[in-house]
């Protein structure tokens, strides 16, 4: 791995300034986990770096549809390497089961990065979800999946409907203790042949068409008998996120276990998809924090023109850029993670604090995933054709990065749920007064431009028709995550240290007002390469 990668054996703790800095803003027990994450940081740098690296070039996952004697399995073999180190990260998924933080979760899932390794916990996890909090007689589901004796999934979206939900086909029927679904043609269903249990909507007999008349169920592999209960059809063949596999499940009479109430499934059902969306804005900082790892070494080691690439003046400024995504995307993303630790254990009808969490998700979720996208190109571009190179790491983290905006709806989805949200639920509303107590009273000109900017941003949709607030939404839903970081930033100083109030100003400037960045930023290394990074 040293031949390909300058990451490999380093702790992806200890040398992540910006998670260091940034952590213990949204998480205060973080400083008592220190020697726990580094000891993940250490583990993820280097055994499960190599395994991810040789899952994605050479042992992804296989499907095996038929068993020795000729009958139907539909199990995905895993390669011995990617079956050690799942289960060496199993703990990742149970800190908020067991009394924790959802910060904890999701800092370990932060340093794992890997979206493959990472969608199988996730979806693991999942499927605890919804049991905790809503259907204690499956219960037993909940310890297998939570502690090793079982894969879970979530399987939503279906062929003719994509993101609508409300277009699935697949229905319920009630059959005694059990139901049966059937019409079930789950098209992207993540963990497909690995899983042993797994989430799905259907629509029961007699509910209403669209969103709200779906139920969610608990849909095990084998049913009482010991039969197969669902079929693969076939895994895809995916640009990244080799690690998990993914595929088509037909449900066709599969045993299945109401959870909840079958009126509230809808509720679940978005209750899940925001833990995936923060589990998304996590992962895409991760990866970007992978190849900033890569990149900060490279230009350091490599020279040009009689100088280190980190001493000319266009790749320092390049280092900033990466810089100021990479910080203002993490602080973006463990704020979201914050709110929703506070609210997460609410039912429905959901309170004012429930709703900002749901919106700061959306915002978390959609910028965080731009930051990736260009966080790994540009650590692309750094290496120059090599970069290029599927024998260098970096090439894989920005194929990884890719699925960061389609995955758990993307853009478009994620900006028309933001304006429901602020149509129904009025959650704007403690984001803007968050907004005016973090930068009413500060006296940069950067706060009073982001303040303004949020301002305006939610005015305008608010004058709108539906269709042009549509319209508007994702510029809307980009500004505001934007006038968040700077508020988020400018926080994270007084404890942090100015560097952090300098990145906020910097913040404002560069995504906010359009502004190019000023002289004086060539000669402060700090902001770009803050002293860890040469420990």
């Amino acid at each position: 791995m040293r031949e390909i990668s300058y990451a490999y054996g380093r702790n992806h703790y200890r040398e992540d300034p910006e998670l260091r800095a940034v952590l213990p803003g949204f998480w205060p027990e973080a400083p008592d986990h220190e020697e726990e994450l580094a000891a993940w940081g250490a583990y993820l740098g280097k055994e499960v770096y190599a395994a991810a690296y040789h899952i994605d070039q050479d042992a992804g996952p296989v499907l095996v549809m038929h068993d020795l004697d000729g009958n139907r399995v539909d199990r995905v073999r895993l390669s011995p390497a990617q079956e050690a180190v799942l289960k060496e990260l199993r703990p990742i998924v149970r800190p908020p089961y067991e009394g924790g933080r959802w910060q904890h979760h999701f800092a370990l899932g932060y340093l794992l990065a890997d979206p493959g390794l990472y969608c199988i916990l996730t979806i693991t996890h999942q499927v605890a979800y919804p049991i905790h909090k809503y259907a204690p007689n499956l219960a037993d589901w909940k310890r297998a999946v939570l502690y090793g004796e079982a894969w879970g999934a979530t399987w939503m979206t279906e062929i003719q409907g994509g993101s609508d939900l409300g277009a699935n086909r697949t229905t319920a029927r009630r059959e005694g203790e059990v139901w049966r679904l059937s019409g079930g043609d789950k098209y992207f269903a993540s963990g497909a042949g690995l899983a042993d249990v797994a989430i799905a909507t259907a629509r029961p007999q007699g509910a209403p068409a669209g969103p709200k008349g779906l139920a969610l169920f608990l849909v095990p592999r084998l049913d009482r008998q010991g039969r197969l209960n669902y079929r693969v059809r076939r895994l895809k063949a995916k640009s990244g996120t080799r690690a998990v596999p993914s595929g088509e499940v037909e449900l066709e009479g599969s045993e299945a276990y109401l959870i909840g109430e079958a009126g509230k499934g809808i509720y679940y059902t978005l209750e899940t998809l925001t833990v995936s969306r923060l589990a998304n804005a996590v992962a895409a900082m991760g990866i970007a924090a992978k190849a900033l790892l890569e990149v900060r070494q490279r230009v350091r080691r490599r020279h040009a023109f009689g100088r280190p690439l980190a001493d000319l003046p266009l790749v320092r400024r390049d280092l900033l850029e990466l810089a100021l995504r990479q910080t203002g995307g993490l602080a973006l993303a463990f704020a979201a993670v914050e709110a929703f630790d506070r609210a997460w254990h609410e039912v429905p009808p959901y309170s004012e604090g429930y709703h900002y969490a749901r919106f700061l998700s959306h915002l978390a979720k959609n910028r965080t995933a731009d930051h990736a996208a260009e966080i790994t190109r540009l650590a692309m571009e750094l290496f120059g054709g090599l970069g290029f190179l599927e024998e260098y790491a970096v090439a894989r983290w920005h194929r990884e990065a890719l699925i960061t905006p389609i995955w758990e709806g993307p853009s478009n989805v994620q900006a028309l749920d933001m304006l429901e949200a602020m149509q129904k639920k009025r959650a704007h509303e403690p984001f803007l007064a968050f907004l005016k107590e973090r930068l009413g009273s500060r006296s940069e000109p950067e706060a009073a431009l982001a303040l303004g900017v949020a301002e305006r941003t939610l005015a305008a949709l608010a004058e709108r028709d539906p269709e042009a607030a549509a319209f508007q939404s994702k510029d809307a839903l980009t500004r505001l995550a934007d006038a968040l970081t700077v508020a988020l930033l400018f926080g994270l100083a007084s404890r942090a240290g100015a560097r952090y109030a300098r990145l906020a100003e910097l913040y404002a400037r560069r995504f906010l007002a359009g502004e190019p960045y000023p002289d004086a930023a060539l000669r402060a290394p700090e902001l770009y390469l803050p002293e860890a990074v040469h420990a």
